[in-house]
Parts: structure tokens; C-alpha cells; sequence
């Protein structure tokens, strides 16, 4: 007999199981010392700023902005698969129970979201009106509108108009903007007329839902899928997924711009294939230009000289920690093993590969020394991010791969 409760129950086991795997590779212990450092230098910086604070900064706003967009973004976690359409759809009338946990897991899976929010945005709080007067009254609101917006979001999933359910979105969103705003501006008579507005949103989309008898399936497993895709690409940065599919993509300027200096040789026969594979694939470049553009800006706006250089070096190590599982790429293909190509050349490939991408990483990095007129650190950044690249190269990589 069908359990609805008992299915549930096994795939957030195996929901569980599937994403704590892959967290373990990504919190490993090289990341993580990177990451507790980038989010001290952060609380540091946040801690000077605040202390020096505009008192024309707009505080109201943004703690309203982010507030509003916390718990307007309430996805609901269906844990539903594609095959579901096809075999769920008859038992429809039983999965009532199924939807329900779903509800209460996606509240509690997103409640960090709001307990962040509230951590980092009480410091300008404090700052701005002297006092935590209040905040905990705006936790409280923020807790049960997180609630309100998830069964919203369940009601209007209903909907398989895009359109309507992103009109919706930004209803809510606009509202809850203008109800945080006149709650920390102290208006209670704008904010009570909010509230109405807010609440006959949520009764419209409770309306809508009532008028559709039956459950998007598409739409729920679509969402679902490309929520536990966003994952996918997120933790294949850092270890290979096999649930991701590659995507290949032509990029036909890039690739001749990275090969054409390569003579017809067999000793680059994997310079060639791994240039290829950095250009073609869907996560290496975008990877690469993500982390050198954050660390450009980390570079620019902090204004101690030594903190912006070890900010460098730290960003060559994530981006060549993360490079690295180029290496591993084409693992799953045979005819690689069967070049009559020796695995030194191969390794040394990978090895040049990546001085190129860290030496030019470095040189952009120097580059915003001397946009800010900074020759001194320029040169300091050149020097320390071509050592530590030379020395991680070979001496930690250059193991690994063997």
C-alpha cells in the first residue's frame, strides 16, 4: 500500500546522504582555512567601516532590501524526480502528507538564511540608531513572513504561467521591502496599511491555487532539478560530480587564441588537449574568471597594502586548488591510457597549464596595485604570487599528480 510519509522519509535519506558527500569536499581542509579567513578579513573590514559610518548611509534601505529578499526567496524542496510525473501522478490524492514535509523541511533548510541575515545586519543596526530596540520584534516578523512566503510560493507553483508567478514574486517583494521600511522608520500606520496589502497577496494566490485542482508536476520536478543542478555546479568546482552532465560549449576564437602558438608535435599533445578542455568545458573558465574578478575587487577596495597581497596569493590558491581537477577530467575515457605519449609529459602539461593561469592571475592582480598608483605593492605582488606559485606548483602539485 502507498505511504506517502514513508517515501518521503527515504528520499530525504537519500537527500541527505547525496549532499552531505559532496559538502565534505567542498569544506575540506584547504577551503576551509581559505573561507575562515576571507569571512575574518570580511567581519574586520565590516567592523571598520561601521565604526566610521556615513550618518547619511542608508541603513534603512539596505537592512530592508535584504530582509525583504531573505524571505521573498522561499523555494520549496520537493525532493520529486523526472520519473514521478509518470508514476506519482495516479496516487496524487495521497501525497498530501509528502507535500507537507516537504513544506516543513524547505522552512527549515532556509531558516539559516534568515539567522545569517539577522547576525550580519544587526551590527549596522546598532550603529545606525544606537540601540537593539526592536530587532527582536523584526526576527520575529521575519520568521513568520519566511513561513507565509513558502506556502505562498507553494500556492503559486500551482501556476504554470511564468509570468504570473513572477509577478507575484516581485508583489511580495516590493511590499515586504515597503513593511520592513516603515516598521525600522517608525511609521506603524503606513506599515499596519502594508500589511493589508501583503496579506491580500497571500489570499490571491491561495485563490489561484484553489482554481487549479490538479499539481504541476513538470513545473515542481523542473524546479526541483535545477535547484540540485545549481548544487552540482557549485560542488563540481571542487571534486568531479558524476550527476552533472558536461556541458561542451564551441568558443572557436578562444580555443585557436590558446593553441595556436602549439607546433604539430606529439610532445604537445596534451597541451593542446587540456587548452581545449579549459576553454570548451562549462566550468573551468567561468570558474577562473569568477574568482580573478572577486579578487580584483577584494584587492581594490581594501586599503591595508599587506592584507590586499596575502588576499592575492590566497585567491592564486583557491583558483589553483580548484584548476587542479583538470587533471581527472578525462579519466573516464580510455583511448587517453593508449597514447604512446609518456604520463611525465602529460603531467607537465597540466603543470604549464596552470603556471600560465596563476602567472596571469598575478599580473592582473599586480595590475590594480598600479591603477591605484601603487608601485611598490604592484611589484611585491608580482614577486610573491610568482614564488608561491612556482613553489605550490612544484612541490604540492607537482605530488599530487604523481
Amino acid at each position: 500500500m502507498f505511504n506517502a510519509h514513508n517515501l518521503f522519509m527515504e528520499r530525504f535519506r537519500a537527500f541527505v546522504k547525496d549532499t552531505s558527500r559532496y559538502l565534505q569536499y567542498v569544506f575540506n581542509g584547504h577551503t576551509a582555512i581559505a573561507i575562515l579567513f576571507l569571512i575574518s578579513a570580511t567581519a574586520y573590514y565590516y567592523q571598520q567601516f561601521l565604526s566610521d559610518l556615513p550618518s547619511n548611509f542608508p541603513s534603512i534601505w539596505v537592512i530592508a532590501f535584504f530582509f525583504s529578499l531573505v524571505i521573498t526567496y522561499s523555494p520549496v524542496h520537493t525532493l520529486l524526480k523526472k520519473a514521478d510525473v509518470m508514476f506519482l501522478l495516479p496516487a496524487e490524492q495521497k501525497m498530501r502528507r509528502y507535500f507537507f514535509n516537504t513544506l516543513i523541511l524547505s522552512y527549515f533548510m532556509q531558516l539559516y538564511l534568515v539567522v545569517l541575515t539577522l547576525a550580519v545586519f544587526a551590527p549596522l543596526y546598532q550603529a545606525s540608531f544606537g540601540t537593539y530596540s526592536g530587532y527582536f520584534f523584526y526576527a520575529v516578523v521575519l520568521l513568520l513572513l519566511k513561513a507565509w512566503n513558502l506556502m505562498a510560493n507553494w500556492w503559486i507553483l500551482k501556476i504554470r504561467n511564468k509570468n504570473s508567478r513572477r509577478f507575484d514574486y516581485m508583489c511580495r517583494f516590493a511590499l515586504q521591502f515597503a513593511l520592513f521600511y516603515f516598521f525600522i522608520n517608525d511609521s506603524p500606520v503606513f506599515a499596519g496599511v502594508t500589511t493589508i496589502l501583503l496579506f491580500i497577496i497571500f489570499l490571491y494566490a491561495y485563490y489561484l491555487s484553489s482554481q487549479q485542482k490538479a499539481i504541476a508536476w513538470d513545473v515542481l520536478v523542473e524546479k526541483d532539478r535545477t535547484r540540485m543542478r545549481s548544487f552540482y555546479r557549485l560542488v563540481n568546482m571542487f571534486t568531479d560530480v558524476p550527476h552533472l552532465k558536461a556541458v561542451v560549449k564551441k568558443r572557436h576564437w578562444l580555443v585557436n587564441l590558446l593553441t595556436k602558438s602549439l607546433s604539430f608535435d606529439t610532445k604537445n599533445t596534451y597541451d593542446f588537449l587540456y587548452r581545449m578542455t579549459l576553454v570548451r568545458s562549462g566550468d573551468y573558465l567561468g570558474m577562473y574568471v569568477r574568482l580573478v574578478l572577486i579578487g580584483m575587487i577584494a584587492i581594490y577596495y581594501i586599503p591595508q597594502q599587506a592584507i590586499s597581497v596575502i588576499i592575492g596569493i590566497l585567491f592564486l590558491y583557491l583558483v589553483g586548488i580548484q584548476l587542479m581537477t583538470i587533471w581527472h577530467h578525462h579519466r573516464t575515457i580510455l583511448w587517453i591510457d593508449i597514447y604512446p605519449i609518456s604520463i611525465t609529459i602529460r603531467q607537465q602539461a597540466v603543470l604549464k597549464l596552470l603556471q600560465l593561469l596563476l602567472f596571469i592571475q598575478t599580473l592582473l592582480y599586480s595590475g590594480v596595485f598600479f591603477i591605484q598608483h601603487n608601485l611598490f605593492g604592484g611589484l611585491i605582488m608580482v614577486a610573491s604570487g610568482v614564488l608561491s606559485t612556482v613553489f605550490w606548483l612544484h612541490g604540492y602539485v607537482k605530488k599530487k599528480l604523481a
